[in-house]
Parts: C-alpha cells; structure tokens; sequence
C-alpha cells in the first residue's frame, strides 16, 4: 500500500493512522502522489491566506472513502490544529472502507489519563471532557468513562507522594525462553549461565551505589519492583542476595509496596516464594496471557494452563498477600470466546488483580522479525475482547486502576489494570503517571527523575545487555553521579522555568 503526503510532513500520525486501520501491510511513504490503481492512501493539506483543507482518500480492496476537513487560519495553534484535522478526516475515510471505529479514535498519547487529568485541572467536568475527547479525537463515551474510573481510583495513590518521593526498579533481564510478542531485553537463563553470578553481584554493588546517592539527597522510598525478564528465572540463592542488597542499603520505613514478577509459573518453586516473601515482597504476578494450551505453544511459552493453576497455589500456601495475573488480548489464534474463557478461568483463581493488555506488534519481536504472517489480529475481534473483560471483571468486584496504550498495538487499544479495592498496584500507577523518580538498577534500567514540584523529566538509561553491563560497570556506577547533578539542577530552578524545559536524553 502506498501512502501519498502531499503538502504537509506528518509521517508519525498518518503512519500510525494506517497501522490502525491496515496492520501488518507494508506501508510506502511518498510525497508525491501519481496513483494508478490497487490499494493507495492520499492524504493532502492545501493552505491559502483565509484557511487550510485537510483532506484524505483511501483506496483499498476495491471500496473507497473520501473525507475532508477545513481549519481557519485565526484558529488558535493553527500548524496543530491542521494535522488534528488531517487525523480526522483519515480515520472517517478508512472508516468508511473498513467498517471499523477504533473506540479511541485518533488518539496516540501512551498516557491518556493525563489527558483527562489535565482537562479536570481546567475546570471541565466529566460531562465536558467526554465532549471534548468526542469531538476532537473521536474517542468514544465508553473509552472517555474507563479514563474517568481510572483517574479517580489513582488519586489516592498519586496523593500518597511526596516531592521527595521515589521508586526502586530492579532488572533481572533473563528468562527460561522469548516469546514469540516480546520485544524486552532478556536472555535465555541456560544459555547465559555463565554472565549470572557476576550480574548479580554487580547488581548488588549498584544497589548499594543507588542507596547512597538516594540517602544523600533525602529521598523516600515508596514502591520497590522487581522487573525483567523474569526475576524468578534465578535461583531461590540469587533472589535472597539480590533481595538483601535492597533490605540491607535502602531505608524501607516509608515502603508501602514490594512487587515481584513471577511472570512464568514454570519457574516457581517453593523456595523462590518462601525467599521472596521473607525478602519483604507482598505482591507478586503470576502471567497466565492465555489459558489455552495451544496459544501457548504458538508463542513460546514453556507451561501450560495447568501450570498456571498449580503455581497460583503455590503463591497461596506461601503466604503471597497479592498476586497479579496478565493476560494478552489478541494473541495468535484467539478468539473472543477464547479469550472470554480464559477471563472466567482467572477470575475464578480469584487474583488480587488482572491486567489485560493488548497484543502490541514489537519491532524486535519474533511475530514482526518473521514477516507478520502469524499475526492476524483485527482491532474489532480485540476490541470485543477487551468488551468481554470489562464486563467480567466489573461482575467480580474488579475496578480499573491504572491504564496506558503502546505504539502499534491491535485496534489501536489499551492495556488496562483491575483490582480488587485496596489492592491497586501503586509502582503501576507511579510509573504511568510519572508521579515521582524511579531509580533503576541493572541492565536495560531506564531511570527516569522528575523535578520534585514541577514538569521536568530527565532519564539516565543503562546498558541494554548483561555482557554490556558486566563489562563496563564502572560507566554504570558513573551514571548515578548524575542523579544528584540532576537533582541539583531541579534545586536551582523554579516552577516556571521547569514547566518550560526540554527533557534530555541521557546516556
């Protein structure tokens, strides 16, 4: 498929319009267009003195949908307002040709509850803002209804931070096999062997490091969450010594959660859950994405809904207070029966919380490297999944607590969290609305430091692989005198200036 941009330069919203609309098409941009015939997409903006016209026509598999847009010059950010109007007037053409809405229109933010955070700080009501998300990005009164429920079960956490707040995030970039969606730096744990003892002890060391620098500045700990990877790909030995680095150089007074993946139940074991609840962790996930043995199979996954079953109990008779539960919507060869059988089955275990998330197509993953073709997910099929777990979880006294959106991900949907009131995740909650400072430690960590009262956001990211870590950890323990270069900086600005500032991307 071609698509034609013919007076204006925006790649990144007509691209991501046609990946909505026609996933996994090889997509062609071209400025010119000099159309023939087969499947083509022309989107144009034509400018004269009084206003601009946004239009847009596409062609594809013989049907055929035209829509246009006029935006006045004296409209208040005129330049913004045309590629808003550009959005529009593609989605009611492709529309037009696929008979599918995407529920959030022409929305792209990963954070829309943001969004709406914001409108309520402008005085909007629920009411207005619907309106406003209807109108301007076609976002439907159910989407603009989850975000409402979604904002108001975060505000009690986002009001438990202070400015000295933050968040530990620790790296444990292994796994016992990739799966097929998965796009996260991890290495098989057999074939890495070799680079684990050392990983762990320079993670440890890194631990240490970061307490330092966190006490030095003042900082409280809030949320500590052990990520990957699969953490529990290590031994019960390792877990307990990365564990005790955490217990033995932070001050965890103020803790008010310690969350650890479990994500594979092929890699529980009563010693891995006895070492993590005596390491001080309260909340664990246990990552079913399918009950279905087949879909299972097809992407990679080394267990079975059996597995699942048995892990869950595991986590039960050690005394877990919280476990979370993923599932994926849209995995190859699902269904939304399929998938609403899986739902019953989860909530029938009776998690403290399930986040359902929905497939996103990663460039580094296996489904995208090996030409797309097993994946065939249509936005609507998903969207009726994502319509069956609403449903389900609102029956089993689950709520919605925290909710973002990738890049590329089927129908253009959402990935959401449900508890059981009292058990929202906050490190989730913290991470998605960027609430305060998350710290991060070990290969691949992404810390990202928000200016403590105002807008600023600076990240300090740190090698990618283990090998890279291990062999140039000096340059990692470098990096954290960064963090209190930064906070300097924070210091010696104020609210104004921070609002005002660019991020930087620090490496």
């Amino acid at each position: 498929m071609k698509l034609f941009r013919i007076g204006h330069d925006f790649v990144y919203e007509t691209g991501n319009l046609c990946f909505l609309f026609f996933p996994g098409e090889r997509v062609e941009q071209a400025s010119q267009a000099d159309v023939k015939s087969g499947d083509f997409i022309v989107t144009r903006l034509k400018k004269s003195r009084a206003s601009a016209l946004a239009l847009c026509m596409v062609c594809h598999g013989g049907r055929h949908g035209r829509a246009h847009e006029r935006v006045e010059v004296t409209t208040e950010g005129f330049d913004k307002e045309c590629e808003l109007a550009l959005g529009r007037a593609f989605y009611r053409a492709a529309a037009e040709v696929c008979g599918f809405f995407p529920p959030w229109g022409t929305l792209t933010g990963i954070r829309p509850v943001k969004l709406l955070r914001a409108m309520r700080a402008q005085g909007m009501s629920d009411g207005e803002a619907a309106q406003r998300l209807a109108g301007r990005y076609y976002v439907t009164d159910e989407k603009a209804t989850l975000l409402a429920e979604t904002a108001d079960a975060q505000s009690g956490a986002i009001a438990l931070s202070r400015p000295e707040s933050f968040s530990l995030y620790v790296s444990i970039p292994f796994c016992t096999s990739r799966c097929a969606y998965c796009s996260f730096v991890s290495h098989d744990i057999e074939k890495a062997a070799k680079l684990v003892p050392e990983y762990v002890r320079l993670l440890c060391e890194e631990l240490a490091a970061t307490a330092r620098t966190a006490a030095q500045l003042g900082l409280r700990l809030e949320t500590v969450y052990f990520g990957g990877g699969t953490p529990t790909s290590l031994s019960a030995g390792d877990l307990r010594r990365i564990m005790a680095a955490v217990s033995d150089n932070f001050d965890l007074s103020s803790l008010r959660e310690y969350t650890v993946e479990a994500g594979r139940p092929d890699t529980l074991t009563a010693e891995k859950l006895e070492a993590i609840v005596e390491g001080g962790a309260g909340r664990i996930s246990i990552n079913p994405q399918t009950m279905d043995d087949a879909i299972l199979r097809a992407v990679g996954r080394l267990h079975t809904a059996g597995d699942i079953r048995s892990a869950y109990g595991l986590a039960r008779q050690a005394g877990v207070p919280a476990v979370n539960m993923d599932l994926i919507a849209g995995l190859p060869g699902d269904t939304p029966a399929g998938f609403e059988n899986t739902l019953r089955q989860v909530i029938a275990l009776q998690p403290e919380a399930v986040t359902v998330h929905t497939l996103a197509m990663k460039r580094s993953s296996e489904l995208v490297t090996g030409g797309g073709a097993i994946y065939n997910a249509q936005g609507s099929a998903v969207n009726a999944m994502l319509l069956a777990s609403g449903r389900l979880l609102y029956e089993a006294r689950y709520r919605p607590y925290y909710l973002y959106r990738q890049k590329n991900s089927a129908g253009n949907l959402e990935n959401t969290g449900w508890s059981l009131a009292g058990f929202e995740g906050l490190y989730n909650i913290y991470i998605m609305d960027e609430t305060h400072t998350i710290l991060s430690c070990g290969a691949g960590g992404v810390s990202k430091l928000r200016q403590p009262g105002g807008g600023r956001i600076e990240r300090i990211f740190n090698f990618k692989y283990p090998y890279e870590y291990i062999s140039r950890f000096e340059q990692i323990l470098d990096k954290k005198k960064q963090v209190t270069e930064l906070y300097a900086e924070f210091a010696g600005q104020n609210a104004d200036t921070a609002f005002g500032s660019q991020p930087r991307r620090r490496s």
